[in-house]
């Protein structure tokens, strides 16, 4: 589908709301690209792993992520994923979140993020169609913003310590270590890295860890591989963490 045409087509209607579908295999990626709306990406399966200005959010079904408009993303699929996009008029914006993140998705906005699809470009102010749309956008302004982010520093030091927990998020070197290998002090990296990500480095590294397990958790792998794999020593130190950070064990996050 051309996603630029059928906004085109949606802002000529006068249509605040609109949303598409598209399907997308394991592994595939959308190269880097912004739009004039704000958009809420969501997966009704698999788990879509975006990168955009100022960090990385990894987002599961049931969960969506808020994209200002005009904010450079990419996107890549972890599993096959079905992804059903809503995007919001610039000036339909008030009372949605000012700044990108992560959000809940209950069972009303699903069905009704899904009704929206097929709905036509216009419609008149008192039709079933208008009244979806508004419902979906007052829906949009009550969602619980979640934890799913990962802000990343803007010192390239820093930004090389938190590529390599990303590629590899069991590795269990000290803080002290990755100080060294950084070129400053312990002490100067944690300074660094609460001003610039808001984030104590030890918790960053605890949710560089658990972003990493949901992705293969959505594939199906089991609770102890990914714990082991993750630097965690056992299944239930990863299920206590993961129940501390998301209020449930890991085993009932998917379903």
């Amino acid at each position: 589908m051309d996603v630029d045409a059928h906004l085109r087509d949606s802002a000529r209607a006068g249509v605040p709301v609109t949303a598409i579908a598209a399907d997308y295999p394991h592994g595939h990626v959308i190269a880097p690209h912004s739009h004039a709306h704000g958009q809420l990406l969501y997966a009704i399966e698999g788990v879509m792993c975006i990168d955009a200005q100022g960090g990385r959010w990894v987002v599961p079904p049931t969960r969506g992520v808020w994209l200002e408009a005009g904010i450079a993303h990419q996107v890549r699929m972890s599993g096959d994923v079905k992804m059903r996009t809503v995007f919001v008029a610039a000036d339909a914006g008030a009372q949605l979140p000012q700044g990108s993140c992560v959000l809940g998705i209950p069972p009303l906005l699903r069905e009704l993020i899904l009704a929206a699809i097929d709905l036509p470009p216009g419609d008149g102010p008192a039709s079933r169609a208008s009244c979806l749309r508004g419902l979906l956008l007052h829906e949009l302004r009550a969602l619980p913003v979640l934890p799913l982010h990962l802000p990343l520093p803007s010192d390239p030091r820093l930004r090389a310590v938190c590529q390599r927990l990303t590629e590899a998020p069991d590795d269990g070197r000290t803080v002290d270590a990755w100080a060294a290998g950084a070129g400053m002090s312990a002490r100067t990296l944690h300074r660094l890295f609460q001003q610039q990500t808001g984030m104590r480095f030890g918790y960053w590294r605890q949710q560089v860890r658990l972003l990493a397990a949901l992705e293969r958790l959505a594939r199906g792998d089991k609770v102890v591989d990914v714990a082991l794999d993750h630097g965690y020593q056992s299944q239930s130190a990863f299920a206590a963490m993961f129940r501390r950070h998301f209020g449930m064990p890991p085993t009932l996050f998917y379903r």
